[in-house]
């Protein structure tokens, strides 16, 4: 066991590395979450080892660096093996098949200084006690949010994800949201490392009991909620979510107008119901918004005036002032005569997705977005709530593209109240991946912490109902094509996480500190 654990390419890159791959298995959908109990308790273990290697009793100096080694390895592969998905989207068009093996690499490599400064920053402060455990849990947490805002923010994955499938566990989101759950989910996945000692202390026993009732509080408060969860069922409209299970290929092989004729027998439109359909991201494909027209004597064919159809499409206008072409990625509502009642652009785009970071630089070496058209789409302004009209009692939804789903705190401002939060994506760029299911987490995430019903249609993905709590209403999986349909009823309860959204995070961050101090002065379960 010595002649292992002196082994240094074992401790600093290769078991953190394999650490940082088996913890995606707590994620959907696979959900083993009880792994992080393993994963990160190991983890703090071989940095309070590193420490102890890199004293001047084993080297003439201290070296910092393995420190950043470690933490490196484990978002590295953390990041390959939950995230390698996104080169799949590259094998749709020749042109990028040759940057998989770069974005296989490089992306990974990239999140992972994320973690590497986050074990940098505490590695120093290795010990066996609560003071690190909390230590630990609050820095990674911090790197977590900076991970989630900074370039854009990519916050895929973040740990607390990996209760999406304990309802109840999860109902806690309305108060403290996403990132904070984090921060507590990692000091209690972190406390295995407490008995990592030749001696089980009181203490520690006692500060295992305390997390385990704080666990139970919190499940016991989810049960109570989700019992509670009353809507007001009087007033209803009808919703449609179309699911048509497109493959690429059809795009290309395909006319648009037969697809688009496809999706309207899915959508099944009854002439006297007032309905909502929502269609997924992506399905035009030839066409831009202008373009849109040309179908104007199929719409009115087969929808009447009781009927309003929201989907995505891009859009572009010359903007005039410069002189210059601007495209957009759209959700817009039409009518039956295909007349755009309302449009949103995308605000929130996908880093080398939708736009190429950069791109006076990158495009000298030859890099492009990976969506329709070479050239890096532009963010919208902002997100405004959309109102349906009178014919639709003036509902109100919130639109969400594809990936703005992701974002906790950051989908609307605080004075809207929307009835439904709409998100259409197109997740056939993923194939038979774990992305679809990762993706759809957070959609159950964003409902809870919102206190809103989402209607999400995705092609290739999952489509579903989900209410205020996170329950799943009905929803059709990846693969599967036809419609769902729901009468809506209208509610909307904000929740201190809507109002406040991530100075909560901040609050906590500021009761961590306390907490870390006060342990550290008492010495608690220092050996």
């Amino acid at each position: 066991m010595n002649t292992l654990l002196n082994n240094k390419f074992l401790v600093i890159f290769l078991a953190p590395f394999l650490l940082g791959g088996i913890t995606i298995l707590s994620f959907p959908p696979y959900n083993i979450t009880f792994i992080n109990f393993f994963t990160f308790s190991i983890l703090l273990f071989l940095i309070l080892l590193i420490k102890k290697r890199t004293q001047p009793k084993y080297r003439k100096k201290k070296s910092t660096r393995y420190f950043f080694y470690l933490g490196c390895a484990f978002g590295f592969g953390f990041f390959l093996f939950g995230n390698y998905w996104i080169t799949i989207s590259l094998t749709h068009d020749e042109v990028f098949k040759g940057l998989i093996p770069l974005a296989l690499i490089l992306i990974p490599l990239f999140l992972s200084l994320f973690f590497g400064l986050a074990v940098l920053l505490i590695g120093g402060f290795a010990e066996k006690n609560i003071a690190f455990i909390f230590l630990f849990s609050l820095v990674f947490s911090i790197f977590e949010f900076i991970r989630g805002t900074i370039f854009t923010g990519f916050p895929w994955n973040l740990i607390s994800y990996t209760w999406s499938w304990s309802i109840e566990t999860i109902q806690v989101l309305s108060i403290i949201g996403t990132y904070s759950l984090s921060l507590i989910s990692i000091t209690f996945f972190s406390i295995p490392f407490l008995f990592f000692q030749k001696k089980i202390f009181k203490k520690n026993i006692f500060f295992l009991l305390f997390f385990i009732i704080i666990f139970v509080i919190n499940y016991s408060y989810g049960i109570i909620k989700l019992n509670k969860a009353n809507y007001n069922l009087d007033k209803k409209l009808n919703v449609t979510i179309v699911s048509p299970n497109f493959s690429l290929k059809d795009y290309n092989t395909k006319s648009e107008e037969l697809q688009l004729k496809r999706l309207i027998k899915i959508s099944d439109p009854k002439e006297h119901q007032k309905t909502l359909f929502i269609w997924p991201e992506g399905i035009f494909y030839e066409s831009y918004l202008e373009d849109i027209k040309k179908y104007q004597n199929l719409f009115k064919e087969k929808f009447s005036e009781n009927h309003l159809i929201i989907l995505g499409i891009n859009n572009f206008f010359i903007d005039e002032d410069i002189k210059n072409e601007k495209y957009f990625n759209s959700l817009v509502v039409l009518n039956n005569k295909s007349e755009i009642i309302a449009l949103y652009n995308k605000v929130n785009l996908v880093p080398f997705g939708e736009f190429l970071p950069f791109e006076n630089i990158f495009s000298k070496f030859g890099l492009k977005k990976i969506t329709r058209g070479y050239n890096s789409f532009s963010s919208g302004s902002k997100r405004e709530i959309i109102d349906l009209g009178n014919k639709f009692n003036n509902k109100l939804i919130l639109p969400l593209i594809c990936y703005e789903i992701i974002y906790s705190g950051k989908i609307k401002n605080k004075n809207q109240f929307p009835d439904l939060i709409v998100n259409i994506s197109e997740d056939a760029w993923f194939g038979k991946s774990i992305g679809p299911y990762q993706h759809f987490s957070k959609a159950i995430y964003r409902s809870i912490e919102e206190g809103t019903f989402v209607a999400r249609s995705a092609n290739k993905g999952i489509s579903a109902f989900i209410d205020p709590n996170g329950r799943v209403l009905k929803s059709l999986n990846t693969g599967e094509s036809g419609n769902i349909q729901l009468n809506f009823p209208y509610y909307y309860q904000s929740t201190l996480f809507s109002n406040y959204g991530n100075k909560i995070f901040l609050l906590i961050i500021f009761l961590y500190i306390f907490l870390i101090l006060i342990f550290k002065y008492l010495k608690f379960n220092e050996e």
